[in-house]
């Protein structure tokens, strides 16, 4: 009966994402007119762009123009496709704002207006301050195991998790890294991040339209990538924590089935078709089975800092409704998924001080049970 509540509060869930279109504009017979031009011509109505080498003879080139671009000039400013589909973006909402009908989203985004060649500068800001929060936190949590809390004669800590909360952290400051590489949606990301994705398309094998590493696409793909290994692996940490398991052949038995499905969905949304709805359902079923398990374990244990275990789930769970319940962005800048970002900050900062809070209670136990 149990399990059929479950499979029953699921499904509704599903068909509750599954009712908001993360990319209709994609389809707008005119959008796509406007690209295609823009595609062959590199200008948008009178508007050429100046990064896009069409050649003047008519002569044919080996593949789209944006693929013709050498790397450093696609770095240097935004690429020929972007700035087709920004502009035909703009052009066309202009077009329907005058007849009274509201936004859509574009390759998964909404109409946001540029600010110094940057996409969205209020999630570009807040990413790099939620990347801030998760490093203070996870240097912090390495000084008070290592340095403030006893050690073990081999010089380890006695804390049973602290391979997982360390992956946990690592995972957590590449998320928010490519968050804010993908939503400025520009070239002004650094030199690191360009190294970074030549060496990432050595590893993965993309599509032929991603083999120059332009930034919009991979940046993307990066982002969501990141996201759905963090929240695949946010749900194994919280199984593992919340149900005690110590032994090393149950955490593999717990963590095999898991890490397989979030593979799959990652190479599924690389390789195959990066489906913004379908993604999102699997990020909520994660997100919300998470939180159900720490709200569970908050409720039954004595832990001593269940209440910043309270606070964060139900943050958490809050902060949630603005991912599901979307709204576009206000002026062209602030929109649900910004304001998001921004109640994960305070957020991240009770999570790591709860982490820290359960190193001390563990070890505290431990060596009670060692004397």
């Amino acid at each position: 009966m149990i399990d059929r509540y479950w499979i029953a509060f699921f499904v509704a869930l599903s068909l509750l994402v599954g009712a908001f279109d993360a990319s209709a504009g994609d389809f707008d017979p005119i959008y796509r007119v406007c690209t295609e031009q823009c595609e062959k011509t590199g200008c948008v109505g009178e508007r050429c762009f100046a990064n896009c080498k069409v050649p003047s003879d008519g002569a044919s080139l080996d593949g789209p123009w944006y693929m013709q671009e050498p790397l450093y000039l696609q770095w240097k400013h935004w690429d020929c496709q972007s700035d087709c589909r920004y502009h035909c973006m703009v052009d066309r909402e202009k077009e329907k704002a005058a007849l009274g009908h509201g936004p859509v989203k574009y390759h998964g985004k909404w109409p946001f207006v540029r600010v110094y060649g940057i996409q969205e500068p209020v999630s570009v800001a807040l990413s790099a301050l939620n990347l801030a929060m998760h490093f203070h936190g996870w240097v912090s949590f390495f000084i008070l195991l290592n340095y403030k809390l006893p050690l073990k004669e081999d010089k380890k800590p006695y804390y049973d998790y602290t391979f997982f909360w360390n992956i946990y952290g690592l995972l957590s400051m590449n998320s928010w890294f490519w968050s804010a590489a993908f939503h400025s949606r520009s070239s002004s990301c650094c030199t690191f991040c360009i190294f970074i994705l030549c060496i990432f398309r050595l590893v993965i094998t993309y599509p032929q339209d991603l083999v120059n590493c332009r930034d919009v696409d991979v940046t993307e793909r990066l982002d969501y990538s990141s996201a759905v290994a963090l929240l695949g692996y946010s749900l194994i940490l919280a199984i593992i924590r919340s149900f005690s398991v110590t032994k090393e052949a149950a955490q593999v038995m717990v963590s095999a089935p898991l890490i397989a499905f979030v593979t799959t969905h990652i190479l599924y949304l690389n390789n195959y078709q990066l489906d913004y709805g379908w993604n999102m359902k699997v990020c909520v079923v994660m997100a919300v089975a998470q939180l159900l398990i720490w709200a569970v374990w908050a409720g039954v244990t004595r832990h001593p800092s269940r209440l910043k275990l309270w606070v964060v789930v139900l943050g958490g769970g809050l902060a949630m409704l603005l991912e599901i319940y979307d709204f576009p962005p206000y002026e062209g800048y602030v929109d649900a998924h910004a304001l998001w970002h921004a109640t994960t900050i305070p957020l991240t900062y009770i999570w790591w001080n709860f982490i820290k809070d359960d190193a001390e209670f563990r070890t505290s136990s431990l060596l009670k049970k060692a004397k």
